[in-house]
């Protein structure tokens, strides 16, 4: 059954798109693309097609005639899959998206003490690749994992310099590229190994610090930014939500009761509160979506270092909004 799911998930997968998947999937840290669940995925995408026809459906198309019965149950076996196999694929790529992003900082983070390990063992004799090999440490984590396959690579008759540089472009690194671009050049010249890796040691260490510089100086501006989408733009919609629930109300009574000779007309038919709360709900989602891609440029450099925050972000807004709302009607309650 394994198996046949496995092939089952790779029959859907075109095969000039195969190898993009698979740079994708290593990228992300796995070994192999998981056609078996692309096979699971669509068994699952037939049985909810399948509760959604008979529960929501076919109830409401029974009574018409057969040709309509057919036409609306063709059009659901065609759309409903596809819309939610569209809604699978988005998911699994902004997870895979995410988890790239967290491993190339891992690496970022790591490749200073690796490297200052790898100078340790250019300056007490060993070659490049042997320093390189000798340095692989279950602590370095990925980036170990990285320089097993480059060091596989080498042994089954590939050349290090290649090797290395397509690690570096499996990434989205800048910073790991123009390092490992510094090494493979001065081993490529036969120059001295040990001196330009401990001045990459050095750039990625001062880079570090200035990264970490930089983010304690937009702290304040994370802090207020966060403030405005958590409690002020709640606070400030839940306010104008009883404002216009209070407007409407004496609306309402002085068209009910209107006093002679007064030039101005009110009517409170015309407010919808209903819709404004809608409309709150919307753009405190939508103020809380780009608050966290903002606070993710100035925290991380990147958009996808703030992918995490948006539900917290979401979820913090409107419950603030409700708890404001709530509040404001015990004190506004009588008005009105």
């Amino acid at each position: 059954m394994r198996n046949f799911a496995s092939e089952f998930g790779k029959a859907f997968i075109f095969k000039r798109i195969r190898p993009g998947i698979r740079r994708f999937f290593l990228r992300a840290g796995y070994d192999d693309v998981p056609y078996r669940m692309f096979g699971y995925l669509f068994y699952l995408t037939l049985f909810m097609t399948y509760i959604l026809y008979i529960i929501f459906i076919y109830p409401r198309i029974v009574a018409f005639n057969a040709m309509t019965i057919v036409v609306v149950t063709f059009t659901t076996w065609v759309v409903v899959p596809l819309a939610i196999i569209s809604l699978i694929v988005v998911y699994i790529y902004f997870s895979m998206t995410i988890r790239i992003f967290q491993r190339t900082k891992e690496i970022e983070r790591i490749l200073p003490e690796y490297l200052q390990l790898v100078s340790s063992n250019l300056k007490g004799g060993l070659s490049f690749e042997n320093s390189l090999w000798n340095a692989i440490s279950p602590e370095f984590s990925i980036v170990a994992k990285e320089i097993t396959i480059v060091s596989k690579k080498v042994m089954t008759g590939s050349d290090l310099t290649i090797a290395l540089e397509e690690f570096t472009e499996k990434y989205n690194s800048p910073l790991l590229k123009r390092s490992f671009d510094l090494i493979i050049g001065e081993v490529e010249s036969g120059g001295q190994i040990a001196f330009i890796v401990d001045k990459v040691i050095d750039n990625l260490r001062k880079t570090k610090v200035l990264k970490e510089e930089m983010t304690a100086s937009t702290l304040t501006y994370m802090i207020f930014i966060g403030a405005i989408v958590i409690l002020i733009a709640p606070g400030l919609f839940a306010l104008s939500y009883h404002l216009l629930k209070i407007m409407g109300g004496f609306g309402a009574q002085l068209s009910a009761s209107p006093i002679q000779g007064l030039p101005i007309k009110m009517s409170g038919g015309n407010l919808d509160i209903d819709a404004f709360r809608n409309f709150s709900i919307s753009a405190l989602l939508m103020v809380s979506l780009f608050s966290s891609m903002l606070i993710s440029i100035i925290e991380k450099g990147d958009v996808r270092g703030g992918l995490k925050y948006i539900p917290a972000f979401m979820i913090s807004s409107i419950f603030f909004y409700f708890v404001f709302v709530s509040a404001l009607e015990m004190v506004f309650g009588g008005i009105g």
